[in-house]
């Protein structure tokens, strides 16, 4: 065994053992069972092409925002303000305000709590709420995921990470406003 090790050096290892089990041993190989669940193939071609700023409409305000498309983020995110929460029929739920800055429209929500998140920054840490919001997204009506957060600092008052855009669209940064 020494020899073969010298031999193969540690990347041998697997072949020596093989090679020195007996031979009245039997690998014992596990049965592939076929998953009954059919794989979803989405071609490209079905996809929209969007760009690196696209609207977006949080149902039901008649507005829609400018949104910002992070490919590099999970979850999509929200401006909101007068975030509260409370409890309604023993679960957590939340209230928040949507105002669009650019339309003055404004909006109250009241969403059930799905998800008390932790998003780390490089200096800190930021504690989100996560809701599932009715959108629409390139003439598509949906539910997704969004985490409340206070952007009123930056651009863009949306944020639309992968989860959204997963088997929706595919990102040419070089476009913008593509969607209507």
């Amino acid at each position: 065994m020494k020899n073969l090790f010298k031999v193969f050096g540690i990347f041998g290892l697997p072949l020596a053992l093989c090679c020195c089990q007996s031979s009245q041993e039997k690998a014992i190989v596990p049965a592939i069972v076929p998953s009954t669940q059919k794989a979803t193939i989405i071609k490209s071609s079905d996809l929209d092409i969007i760009g690196a700023v696209e609207p977006i409409y949080f149902l039901p305000m008649k507005s829609a925002f400018e949104a910002r498309i992070d490919t590099g983020a999970t979850t999509s995110s929200i401006d909101a303000d007068e975030i509260v929460e409370f409890e309604r029929d023993g679960e957590k739920w939340v209230s928040f305000k949507v105002i669009n800055r650019r339309s003055g429209e404004t909006h109250t929500f009241e969403k059930p709590i799905l998800e008390n998140l932790t998003i780390k920054r490089i200096d800190h840490e930021e504690h989100r709420i996560k809701v599932s919001m009715n959108v629409q997204f390139g003439g598509k009506k949906f539910a997704s995921d969004f985490t409340l957060a206070k952007r009123d600092k930056f651009s863009y008052q949306a944020l639309v990470g992968r989860s959204l855009l997963t088997g929706r669209a595919i990102v040419d940064t070089s476009l913008s406003h593509t969607l209507k």
